[in-house]
């Protein structure tokens, strides 16, 4: 697998199998909109091959250490990891996580073919709405195959452009900003829930 698509599939991985949409910008402001919830902290399950383990990071400051780990199989010898610096974002009553690539200095060189290409990566964002932590953390995540949709539709709904036919965001924070507050109920947009629960108790009965 080429080296620039390593983190796309696992941010894939992440995102229950969808292709994240990508974001050149932040979706928060440091000083305005990222607030810190201890109830992240600790490791959730999403079923018995996926965990989702938040650790405080040591910076920036407020963000979140995301390793993401999936195992293919329970009786596969390997399992996929991500590592991601997230932060919470609070805009008005909602809440949302902006999760990026941990620096590659943090990554694992030995593991990455193409050293050198990383100096010619770009890391870009990708937003996840978050309908409740406690008891269990559910949150709705993006799918470039049904933003593109939703932007063939409505391309002004938000600044953007496609490369390679998924749809890549352009827009200012502040813009960002609007974009998920308006749309954040629109399943075209945040699509299915996910549902973790924490490690240690047992998912609650439909």
């Amino acid at each position: 697998m080429k080296t620039k698509n390593i983190l796309l599939y696992l941010l894939a991985g992440l995102l229950g199998g969808c292709i994240p949409v990508l974001s050149l910008h932040p979706l928060f402001d440091e000083e305005e909109n990222v607030v810190f919830d201890e109830k992240l902290l600790g490791t959730w399950v999403e079923d018995p091959n996926t965990t989702w383990e938040f650790s405080r990071a040591e910076e920036p400051k407020n963000a979140y250490k995301l390793i993401y780990t999936y195992q293919e199989k329970e009786d596969a010898k390997e399992k996929l990891k991500g590592l991601f610096i997230v932060r919470l974002v609070k805009l008005k009553d909602n809440l949302f996580l902006d999760g990026c690539p941990a620096p590659w200095e943090q990554q694992d060189p030995n593991k990455i073919e193409w050293a050198y290409n990383t100096l010619f990566l770009i890391p870009g964002h990708t937003f996840i709405k978050i309908n409740s932590i406690e008891p269990q953390l559910k949150m709705q995540v993006t799918d470039d195959e049904k933003m593109r949709e939703f932007l063939e539709a409505d391309p002004n709904a938000v600044k953007h452009t496609l490369l390679d036919d998924k749809p890549v965001l352009t827009a200012s924070t502040e813009e960002l900003q609007a974009f998920v507050l308006k749309y954040a109920d629109d399943d075209r947009v945040f699509t299915g829930e996910i549902i973790l629960v924490r490690k240690g108790t047992k998912p609650e009965k439909p």
